[in-house]
């Protein structure tokens, strides 16, 4: 799974295309712009959030081989900004010449959940205990392994809550896999975990790795809410995180940014149950999954760190070292969904009259109930302030 590259690294001036044009892709454009590096940007979309900020917009399918072979051939270095992008775009761009970070393998691993769960099972990695499943028999019998209740996720395509159910005992077996469309899937053990934590880490073609502080993440709906940076933890379960995330990156051969998201566990008792020896030193973190690339927690960092994820990325791709993780201050994310909207424009005024609260929007043009519209950064003297803040900040933006 070593990611094995040539050596090459890209100074100011030249161009780094994205796969995706999103709000991951947007804030990269915006960090290459400032340090003089092109953006060129590949997806379906036109007017796209990368595409507002990106040199050139490239429109076409991602199983396109002609288009995608022009982008490629228009910059010097490819990343990606979401999974969900074929491993045969990156296999392309590498045969036309470009640096392709990180590597086609890995996006090929992280963009299904059983591909993942098996590499970082390779990896000797904790997971929860899981099963994969192809038809409702394999289902039944892989109850009879992981036990109930269980959540059943589809293997592709699954982000924010999407593509997963939960099965409380044994008569919901047919119900869950009908409703996921009878799609290969992955059962995992139901874990009773004491927070959601995430580290987003950085590794340069050198080997060089840098962790930013572990960060605490509350959801609703299964998305994101906000983050709290940093997570009120111990300094043991902070070592283990990046004990793990460096295991990762050098199993990995990792070249990029990478995300990996946690479940904290209350107790060994508790870790031993889901799959992870007692014997492990530390042992209460599962990795629940990872993504290469900058992660939706790790936005605090543009304000709260001496290098954003973005740099990072940029760094990372270029073939540079990695910027410093430390952190300025605490602080909190708030993410802003498109439920915001539903009476109209929120009062930007009112949210802007707070001094400390920095507003990132994404420019998508249509809000929709659980679309990520935007979000806000605040720091403080404290991670708890800085989320009182944060949300005060986004309570005044709706409308009575």
């Amino acid at each position: 799974m070593l990611e094995r590259e040539r050596h090459r690294s890209l100074a100011p001036g030249s161009t780094i295309g994205v796969f995706g044009s999103g709000q991951l892709g947007r804030m990269l454009a915006m960090e290459a712009r400032r340090m003089g590096y092109g953006i060129h940007t590949y997806s379906p979309e036109r007017n796209s959030p990368t595409g507002q900020i990106a040199d050139r917009e490239f429109t076409g399918a991602y199983d396109d081989a002609a288009s995608v072979r022009a982008f490629a051939r228009s910059v010097d270095a490819l990343t990606f900004e979401f999974e969900n992008v074929p491993s045969l775009a990156a296999d392309l761009g590498e045969a036309e010449g470009a640096l392709v970070r990180p590597a086609g393998a890995i996006l090929y691993a992280a963009q299904n959940r059983l591909r993942e769960k098996s590499m970082l099972s390779k990896a000797g990695l904790p997971t929860t205990t899981y099963r994969g499943v192809s038809s409702l028999s394999d289902l039944r019998e892989a109850v009879q392994c992981v036990g109930l209740p269980a959540i059943l996720k589809t293997a592709a395509f699954g982000y924010d809550g999407k593509g997963q159910c939960r099965i409380a005992d044994d008569r919901g077996l047919e119900g869950a896999w009908d409703a996921l469309g009878g799609q290969p899937s992955v059962l995992e053990a139901e874990v009773n975990f004491e927070k959601e934590l995430s580290l987003v880490v950085a590794r340069g073609e050198a080997g060089d790795f840098a962790a930013y502080p572990l960060v605490e993440n509350r959801h609703v709906n299964h998305i994101l809410d906000i983050t709290v940076a940093p997570a009120e933890v111990q300094p043991e379960v902070c070592a283990e995180a990046e004990s793990l995330a460096r295991q990762l990156c050098e199993f990995l051969g990792l070249i990029g940014v990478v995300c990996i998201e946690f479940f904290l566990l209350p107790s060994l008792r508790e870790s031993a149950r889901n799959g992870v020896s007692e014997g492990r030193k530390g042992g209460r973190l599962l990795i629940n999954e990872i993504a290469p690339r900058p992660h939706n927690s790790g936005h605090w960092t543009i304000e709260g760190a001496v290098t954003s994820q973005f740099e990072q990325q940029l760094r990372t791709v270029c073939g540079l070292g990695v910027g410093s993780t430390e952190q300025l201050r605490p602080a909190a994310m708030v993410n802003l969904l498109g439920d915001l909207w539903h009476r109209g424009e929120p009062d930007w005024q009112e949210l802007l009259s707070i001094a400390n609260a920095k507003l990132h929007l994404y420019g998508k043009g249509e809000a929709r109930p659980g679309r990520k519209m935007g979000h806000i950064t605040v720091t403080a003297a404290t991670a708890a302030a800085a989320l009182e803040t944060g949300l005060a900040a986004r309570a005044a933006l709706k409308r009575s």
